[in-house]
């Protein structure tokens, strides 16, 4: 062990990773020791319902740090408990509990003689397989205190749904913008030749460099993390990435910083904006952005141009997602109670009348929440951007299904109206056929057909309404049959239709390729050849 009076939390961390993994301090071995109740009140931040588990389990096998290092590795680093000197060194040699003394990552308790407590939050994550630590402040969730206004965020709910929706395909320069402890990159780590983590707070680097340190010391990189100090794109100016991703302090409010984690500086939905606009600029070609951000509800304006326009009128593919929207009321008392206030104080109420005010002001209805994913495309393609709602709940990760939406998008891109109609497509596999009665009323009894819906049973699970015409040539398709075209031809032919006869504008064969391509990009119908043979399109 090299000379610990020169030693930085990072040391530690190297050190300390294969200790845990030894002790199965990991997700799985959490799991596995609380139970599911017990690890469920961890993760909603009830700290009774771990301790009572925790003596429970003393109480039945008689536990001594020696014999059940796991044990004590939760009270010291979930619990925050202070132990003795003798309890530590059980879990440690001698040279490295001196190395979390000089660290900080031990700290003396003067009121309890020979007690030590861990000032800082470390979780264990498991990501791609991996099993991973990741340091942060301490926050409210297991202990009662008012977080700092510098404080560096751990794992939450945010970090999680950017991480679901990040693909991990292998891909060459890799930015997390804003990386606070770590996470995003943890996510990255198998995938990304190169890392380069960048943030404006330094007490947020100084903890992502010892969560990458536990990282390299069991799962190590032939190119370490690169960790840049400074704000926005300014670490990083002049290069461009083959991946981006950003969970940026997106708050929406008033143009001021109380907490640098979740304020920008930026008024209202500015720093989404900012965002979104250079991350356009720091892209490779053929480069991807996956971001989370906050965008303002106006009566004059759609949300979905408003974001839109953030974007370049040319060479960009974006996918605008948009999974909650809530009133300015819940979003400010959602926020002020985040960082540890009573509603019911004074100082709360004068919070809420300013922050409320100022949405008022701007002409604020509601606050959308969501991801951006963005991909370079050629600068002489017109940008293409959708911006939908999917506020549904997910059981599968956004990251698979992202990816595909380019790889649909791009396909649709790349073949004309004609090409589309003469090509052979495949229902997905996991698509239901929904036939809707509702009661009849004009009858007062039994059930009339009200609706017929394809939906997805996977994924985002898209739902589309379809008539009986497109019902039929959708259940036609197969990628070994006939073309589009050819099925519709044929269905026409059957009903006695002109296939190609104006109807109230529009003939039958456009309003099925109007269908078609939605359905594409939804992923319910795919393009033959981007189907693999092997797994019959569950993959592309």
């Amino acid at each position: 062990m090299s000379d610990p009076t020169q030693a930085d939390l990072r040391d530690v961390a190297a050190h300390l990773a294969p200790l845990w993994q030894q002790h199965s301090y990991t997700s799985q071995g959490l799991a596995d020791y609380l139970g599911p109740s017990a690890t469920a009140a961890l993760y909603r931040g009830e700290p009774g319902a771990v301790r009572f588990r925790l003596e429970e389990r003393a109480n039945t096998t008689g536990s001594s740090p020696k014999i059940d290092p796991l044990h004590t590795w939760i009270r010291l680093l979930i619990l925050g408990d202070s132990l003795p000197t003798s309890t530590l060194h059980s879990l440690m040699s001698p040279e490295l509990f001196q190395l979390c003394t000089i660290t900080g990552l031990l700290v003396y308790q003067p009121d309890h003689p020979e007690q030590w407590q861990c000032p800082i939050d470390i979780r264990p994550h498991h990501l791609s397989g991996l099993n991973h630590w990741v340091f942060s402040d301490r926050d409210a969730s297991m202990h009662q205190h008012t977080p700092s206004t510098d404080h560096v965020l751990g794992v939450g709910a945010a970090s999680l749904s950017l991480l679901n929706a990040t693909p991990t395909t292998p891909v060459s320069r890799l930015l997390d913008l804003g990386c606070g402890s770590g996470i995003q990159a943890l996510g990255q780590w198998s995938c990304a030749q190169e890392i380069i983590a960048t943030d404006i707070h330094a007490p947020a680097l100084r903890y992502a460099e010892a969560t990458f340190a536990s990282a390299q010391a069991l799962h190590p990189r032939s190119k370490e993390v690169q960790l840049r100090l400074g704000p926005w794109f300014e670490p990083v100016q002049g290069e461009t990435f083959d991946r981006i991703v950003a969970n940026p302090p997106f708050v929406v409010g008033p143009p001021d910083i109380g907490h640098v984690y979740r304020d920008s500086g930026l008024d209202l939905d500015g720093a989404t904006q900012l965002v979104i606009t250079q991350s356009c600029q720091h892209l490779a070609p053929g480069g991807q952005a996956f971001l989370l951000g906050a965008w303002v509800h106006q009566e004059k304006l759609p949300w979905q141009h408003r974001v839109s326009a953030w974007l370049p009128d040319h060479g960009f593919n974006a996918w605008v997602i948009q999974r909650d929207n809530v009133d300015p009321e819940l979003y400010v008392g959602t926020w002020l109670k985040d960082e540890g206030l009573d509603p019911r104080s004074s100082l709360a109420q004068s919070r809420s009348a300013q922050w409320l005010q100022h949405f008022s002001q701007a002409g604020v209805n509601s606050i959308g929440f969501g991801i951006i994913a963005i991909e370079r495309l050629a600068d002489h393609h017109p940008s293409e951007v959708v911006a939908e709602e999917i506020p549904q709940p997910l059981r599968d990760p956004l990251g698979p299904e992202i990816a595909e939406y380019f790889t649909r998008t791009t396909w649709l891109r790349e073949h004309s109206s004609e090409e589309l109609r003469h090509s052979l497509f495949q229902v997905r596999p996991n698509v239901a056929k929904e036939e809707i009665s509702v009661r009849d009323r004009d009858t007062g009894m039994g059930f009339r057909p009200a609706v017929t819906r394809l939906t997805r049973t996977d994924g985002p699970q898209f739902s589309h309404e379809i008539d009986d015409a497109l019902a039929s040539i959708i259940s036609g398709l197969q990628p070994e049959g006939m073309t589009l075209y050819e099925v519709a031809e044929l269905y026409a032919t059957v009903q006695g239709l002109d296939l190609e006869e104006p109807v109230d504008g529009s003939c039958l064969l456009e309003q099925v390729e109007t269908a078609v391509v939605d359905l594409i990009r939804h992923g319910l119908v795919l393009p033959a050849d981007l189907v693999s043979d092997s797994d019959e399109g569950k993959d592309l």
